[in-house]
C-alpha cells in the first residue's frame, strides 16, 4: 500500500496471552481514532462473501476482528481529499491484530476469508440507516 487513506489509521493491538483466558484490548478513550461512542457491536460474514459498499455520512468506524480473517477495502471518493481515487486494503484477524479506523466519508466492503468471521464495530454515533449511502459491489471498480 503506498498511501493510507486520509483519515484512516491502523493501531496495532494489544494481546496478552494467559493459560485461563487471553485478552484482546480494542479501544481507550485516550487512543488516536476515538471520538466518542455512540454503539458498538458484532456483525459475521461468511467466508468468500462480501458485504458491498457502504459509506457513512457522519460516522466514524473503529473496525476489529476477534474471530477469524477478513479483508477490508476502503475507498476515497471525496471531492477535497489529497487521496481521492485511492484505495486501500487491510486484512485483520487474531493473527493479525490491529483496529481499523475509518473516518465519515469513504467506502467500505469487506469479505470473509475463513470459516468463521466475526468483526467488532466501536462507532461514535448510534446507528441511524438515513446516515449512510450503499452501492452494489460493481459499482465501484475494485478486483476482488
Amino acid at each position: 500500500m503506498d498511501k493510507l487513506i486520509d483519515g484512516i489509521i491502523l493501531t496495532n493491538l494489544k494481546q496478552i496471552f494467559h493459560p485461563q483466558g487471553d485478552v484482546f484490548h480494542v479501544m481507550k478513550r485516550s487512543d488516536n481514532g476515538f471520538s466518542g461512542f455512540g454503539e458498538a457491536y458484532f456483525s459475521t460474514v461468511y467466508k468468500g462473501d462480501i458485504k458491498p459498499w457502504k459509506k457513512h455520512l457522519e460516522m466514524t468506524l473503529n473496525l476489529v476482528v476477534p474471530i477469524g480473517k477478513i479483508r477490508f477495502v476502503a475507498y476515497d471518493d471525496r471531492e477535497n481529499s489529497s487521496t481521492k481515487g485511492i484505495f486501500n486494503e487491510f486484512i485483520l484477524s487474531t493473527d493479525n491484530y490491529n483496529r481499523l479506523t475509518v473516518p465519515p466519508q469513504v467506502w467500505l466492503a469487506f469479505q470473509g476469508l475463513d470459516e468463521k468471521n466475526f468483526l467488532l464495530n466501536v462507532a461514535d454515533l448510534e446507528h441511524n440507516p438515513d446516515e449512510m449511502l450503499r452501492k452494489k459491489l460493481d459499482e465501484i471498480n475494485y478486483n476482488w
